[in-house]
């Protein structure tokens, strides 16, 4: 008896849905950096600062709307995590959301926003990758596929100018890389999530607690700021889309897509943050930033294509089809008679 196990419709749904999360996160994460940017100058608050205040706000944001809206009839006990394994869960994501921001915003301010930004977002999924291989999950395509992005993305937003010395450089990319391998880290948590934690809940207590452990950092540069309309618009937008929402899309969508998937995807950040500038600002690519748009918008639909021509689902129903083998032989066509009688 043969048996073969396709994906139901409810299982393909769920697959693009899951994609769709992560393309959404990634335009999302495009949007924080003009906003970030505009909320820093406005209220004269340095990076680090900013990160502070976008972690604390965005989290607890979320802990807000979900303490107010949680259902009729449920546990008033069940507003908080429950479990040590919950827990430590929402302690990692904090610790890591912070490190990520820290150490970003820190390789920022020794050198140049493009060196930090070419380190860390071009790291993330190469640590995924390796990651991913050493636990046999790897593929060469998705290989394939991260080298293009590479290479689009160093044509993109290029190399650093200015005349830093060695040092700045050198500890510059370090703490790129330091950051590269806290957003890489907390990929591959949220691709094995926790029972009974919901992603909702993991990006608001997570983040909020990141927001705490930033907050002695940034109080030496400053955390106090005029609480004029504008700044407090552009806060609750930065805390809204590219860190609320986008997170938590972007941990649901790690439920029913890979790793390196997820990595890959996330890379929407520079191009949407690039096409922003140039709608918005003004500001102009040059030749080999175009082209390495399009590699980057190449990489990025090569791997949205893959992962929907695959389209295995994580869970949901499965359609089976049965195809029985008699255990008596066929008759063969020399005997009519005996094919007659049966």
């Amino acid at each position: 008896m043969a048996v073969s196990v396709t994906a139901s419709p409810a299982g393909r749904r769920a697959s693009r849905s899951h994609l769709l999360f992560l393309v959404l996160s990634g335009l999302l994460w495009g949007t924080g950096g003009l906003t970030g940017t505009e909320f820093g100058h406005l209220t004269g608050l340095s990076p680090l600062a900013v990160a502070a205040c976008r972690l604390l706000a965005g989290g607890g944001l979320i802990v807000v709307v979900r303490t107010v809206a949680l259902p009729a009839g449920r546990p008033a006990g069940r507003r908080w995590p429950a479990g040590r394994a919950a827990w430590t869960r929402i302690a990692a994501t904090g610790l890591l959301a912070a490190a990520f921001q820290g150490c970003y915003f820190s390789a920022v301010s020794l050198t140049s926003v493009s060196l930090a930004t070419l380190v860390t977002i071009s790291g993330s999924p190469v640590i995924v990758q390796v990651a991913e291989r050493i636990r046999g999950r790897g593929d060469r395509g998705t290989a394939g596929t991260t080298v293009l992005a590479l290479c689009g993305l160093g044509l993109m937003v290029g190399l650093p100018s200015g005349g830093f010395g060695y040092p700045a450089v050198l500890a510059s990319a370090g703490l790129a890389a330091l950051a590269a391998a806290g957003f890489a880290t907390m990929t591959l948590l949220g691709a094995s999530p926790v029972p009974g934690l919901d992603d909702l809940t993991v990006t608001g207590f997570g983040f909020a607690l990141g927001g705490l452990v930033l907050v002695p950092f940034a109080a030496l540069t400053g955390l106090a700021f005029r609480p004029a309309p504008a700044a407090i618009g552009l806060l609750i937008a930065l805390a809204t889309g590219p860190t609320a929402v986008a997170y938590t899309l972007y941990f649901r969508g790690l439920r029913g897509a890979p790793a390196g998937t997820a990595a890959l995807l996330a890379l929407l950040e520079p191009l949407t943050a690039t096409m922003l500038a140039a709608l918005l600002l003004g500001e102009h690519l040059s030749v080999p930033g175009l082209i390495g748009a399009a590699l980057l918008l190449a990489a990025v639909l090569r791997t949205a294509l893959r992962k929907q021509s695959a389209m295995v689902p994580t869970g949901g129903p499965r359609r089976r089809s049965w195809r029985r083998t008699s255990r008596f032989p066929r008759p063969s066509a020399r005997s009519p008679r005996s094919a007659a009688r049966r």
